[in-house]
């Protein structure tokens, strides 16, 4: 079930993105760490790779907002044209974050609530992924659970695959990627309960 739901995960997307749109909304609870993310970015960079784009709003908006240029990737479709849209002027792929096209490096990284619908066997790849994006001083921002394991949950009614390490091993990983963590929290209450890993590229 677990993996069914994994594999699954871009085409749930794809298939409900108004409703996510929706209930996503425009509430930019995340400000605060995205405030932290912009503060230790790469000097004088501007360019940030949004994994996990969706609808480009209100995440990506908000780094527009502040003068940085993006480049959102998202496997669905849907989300990404919407991006698109909005915002004409800034890159938007589709791809899955596991297979992705040459795209160079970034000032910044963020895979916000997107990294964590992968499985914890396709995480561990990804931070040598994430290095090789990332220029040095970069930022890198994610989320993620708090232990090794899988969650299921639902939207529109459907099973939605939820996947993590455990805090030790995401700390080695980012380490061993050339990372050195700044922050962080788990269950943050002021952002909504999410687990914030912020660190920056080792130069």
């Amino acid at each position: 079930m677990s993996q069914e739901a994994a594999d699954a995960v871009i085409e749930l997307y794809q298939e409900n993105s108004s409703a996510w749109v929706g209930l996503r909304g425009q509430t930019l609870f995340e400000q605060p760490w995205l405030d932290r993310f912009l503060s230790v970015t790469a000097k004088g960079g501007r360019q940030i790779l949004d994994l996990g784009c969706g609808s480009g709003q209100p995440i990506a908006e908000y780094l527009i907002a502040n003068g940085y240029k993006i480049t959102g990737v998202d496997g669905a479709a849907a989300l990404t044209e919407t991006a698109r849209e909005h915002f004409p002027e800034h890159t938007w792929i589709v791809a899955d974050m596991r297979n992705l096209p040459a795209l160079g490096r970034f000032h910044g990284l963020i895979a916000w609530h997107s990294f964590f619908h992968l499985t914890p066997e396709d995480q561990r790849p990804m931070f040598d992924i994430f290095s090789r994006l990332c220029h040095p001083g970069a930022a890198l921002m994610f989320t993620s659970g708090t232990a090794l394991g899988e969650l299921i949950g639902t939207f529109e009614g459907q099973p939605l695959y939820h996947g993590s390490l455990d805090p030790t091993e995401y700390q080695s990983l980012l380490y061993e990627n050339g990372f050195n963590l700044l922050e962080h929290v788990e269950d943050d209450p002021t952002c909504g309960g999410a687990t914030i890993w912020l660190a920056q590229k080792c130069t």
